[in-house]
């Protein structure tokens, strides 16, 4: 009985790169990857220039109350925050795509906290999954990444 090579998983003796990288499990943790170090990256050093949107409208009036921060410096804190997560997942994918799931549960909870802001909600929601999914694949294809 002879026995097939494994070639199922990248970690396994004799996988070529070639044959990871026609994967579409690979395919997608490369997308995922990508997107999840630069969209942290980007909206986070938008928090600093606000040229995309006015980012103080999409905090609860709880937040800085709790935090004694107005909330433009909450904002800021926010960019260094979501900064170092794309970092994260830049370097770190399993670790950092957990960062980006705890960090979604944060924003989901503070968008849920004000009326209007609902579907944003559920978009970032949708994003959370996302993350979750980068952070499962990354258990086995966190070795190759696409930096």
């Amino acid at each position: 009985m002879t026995q097939a090579s494994n070639t199922s998983t990248p970690r396994g003796l004799g996988a070529s790169s070639s044959l990871i990288a026609a994967r579409p499990a690979y395919q997608a943790y490369l997308i995922l990857h990508v997107g999840f170090v630069v969209l942290p990256i980007v909206m986070g050093v938008d928090k600093f220039f606000d040229f995309l949107c006015n980012w103080d409208m999409y905090l609860a009036p709880l937040v800085p109350r709790l935090t004694h921060l107005d909330g433009r410096t909450f904002m800021m804190v926010v960019g260094v925050i979501e900064i170092v997560a794309g970092l994260l997942v830049a370097f770190w994918p399993r670790i950092g795509a957990c960062v980006i799931v705890l960090w979604l549960c944060g924003i989901i909870v503070n968008l849920l906290l004000i009326p209007g802001f609902y579907d944003i909600g559920m978009r970032d929601f949708g994003l959370l999954l996302g993350a979750l999914a980068l952070q499962r694949l990354s258990r086995e294809f966190g070795r190759h990444s696409a930096f």
